[in-house]
């Protein structure tokens, strides 16, 4: 019997140890977690035969019999020392992501990676995709891990729709799509990639492998390192036909008001319930890909129509006496965070902070000075950010600590500066004092409608 080991017990760990015991592998799954969350997962593999390991760190040892398989989780670095030691031993060592492509890889992908936009332009794809009668779920990052859709009692599928993050590429050296979707490309995640040269190979290795790259024509970073690499992929543009900065007949642009590809009108950029320039970009980039896989106008268009947009990413939760609360938790970085400030109306109350990345906060923190009225500062961020933006010029901050204060903090101030909006949009990872961004949005979801009902 095959042995196989997973290193990381999130949804993708999970899906991969599922996966392989339903294919007769012996399975083993560690993590470095304990505790009463884990209780249940751990309760659930073990049912079906597979041994979960909990407070382990993963270093297998070299006279010991070793696996055939590791399987590598999005969370765990690529280069953690037992991870490492696996590829040093010949172990066939990959990621949950490449693991699906081995059981899938008859089925087209679209895959879609980026710094910014990916999670919105997945979703929407997905949507259009669905809506045209095909059967293409959206995974990887969002919705359901890919190994999931290979399980045995999975619904067959006609298209995966995947987003796919930098961990899973630098972990997934054989994924090659259909049609491969680079949104952005800006300074995140360098703590564990360290390069911004790294960081930019580990993305271009996905959109090498795909037969079909549709790119933002409109990202600078973009427009002067990809070119050359890719003569014959598709350039979008919310800026027209004219600023595409290669193959103009094929390519996707925003003109008197209309998403148009190859020359045809699609739909109106307004159908789009999702305000910003980028939300038109990451509409291009959707609407591109169901047009070059051979989706009709009326469809996309009409799946545009209907798409509600996505949770965690400049999404209204609540309303009060004409102040709109948005949850912009996706924004992890600060160029994240700068496109949600800019997108909602002026002036804003800004809720910012968290675990502080790596990054450039130059321009962020000019969007502030000129469009938003406060900052409210949470997380283990909240000093350095508040001395940042001072240096700056900028004094209106408060440091709240948390959402449960700083919701009717925020409230306050929006009446006082007659501010339209109250905007969480952190700037910052989660990891201080919740899970992941989509925990942080919620509660800053429960936040504000528990601050709303009471008021009544």
């Amino acid at each position: 019997m095959q042995t196989a080991w997973i290193v990381g017990l999130g949804k993708s760990g999970v899906a991969a140890a599922q996966l392989l015991a339903a294919q007769g592998w012996q399975v083993t799954v560690s993590d470095r977690g304990t505790g009463d969350r884990l209780a249940p997962i751990e309760a659930t593999l073990t049912q079906l035969g597979i041994q979960v390991r909990l407070g382990d760190t993963f270093n297998p040892d070299p006279i010991e019999p070793q696996p055939d398989l590791v399987v590598v989780s999005p969370g765990v670095p690529w280069d953690s020392p037992g991870v490492a030691r696996a590829r040093a031993l010949g172990i066939d060592t990959i990621g949950e992501m490449e693991l699906a492509w081995r059981n899938l890889q008859q089925t087209p992908w679209v895959a879609i990676t980026g710094t910014n936009g990916k999670t919105t332009t997945t979703a929407l794809t997905a949507a259009i995709f669905q809506a045209a009668g095909r059967k293409a779920p959206a995974c990887g990052n969002i919705g359901a891990a890919a190994c999931g859709l290979a399980l045995p009692e999975a619904d067959p599928i006609d298209w995966v729709i995947a987003e796919v993050s930098s961990y899973q590429i630098e972990s997934s050296q054989n994924l090659a799509p259909k049609i491969g979707i680079w949104t952005t490309f800006t300074p995140d995640h360098l703590a564990r990639h360290y390069s911004l040269d790294n960081y930019f190979n580990i993305k271009a290795s996905l959109i090498d492998r795909a037969a079909l790259q549709i790119l933002n024509g409109d990202d600078p970073a973009l427009r002067a390192q990809a070119i050359a690499p890719y003569p014959n992929a598709i350039w979008t543009s919310v800026a027209g036909r004219d600023q595409l900065p290669a193959n103009p007949d094929r390519g996707a642009w925003v003109e008197d008001g209309w998403a148009v590809v190859a020359g045809q009108a699609i739909v109106p950029v307004s159908a789009l319930a999702m305000t910003g320039r980028h939300n038109q970009q990451n509409l291009l980039m959707a609407v591109a890909a169901a047009h070059y896989a051979g989706i009709a106008p009326e469809t996309i268009a009409q799946a545009v129509r209907d798409f509600p947009g996505v949770p965690h990413r400049l999404e209204r939760v609540g309303s009060w006496q004409g102040i709109d609360f948005i949850n912009d938790s996706k924004a992890t970085n600060y160029d994240a965070a700068e496109v949600g400030l800019k997108a909602v109306a002026q002036p804003a109350i800004l809720i910012a902070g968290g675990e502080a990345k790596e990054g450039d906060d130059l321009a962020w923190i000019s969007a502030i000075q000129s469009r938003a009225a406060a900052v409210l500062l949470i997380g283990s961020a909240a000093e350095t950010f508040q001395a940042n933006l001072q240096a700056a010029g900028y004094g209106a901050t408060e440091i709240v600590e948390t959402l449960d204060r700083a919701v009717p903090r925020a409230a306050e101030l929006a009446k006082a500066h007659e501010a339209p909006i109250v905007l969480l949009s952190p700037a910052c990872a989660s990891f201080d004092q919740f899970p992941n961004f989509e925990v942080r949005g919620d509660h800053f979801r429960q936040c504000c409608l528990d601050w709303i009902a009471q008021q009544s």
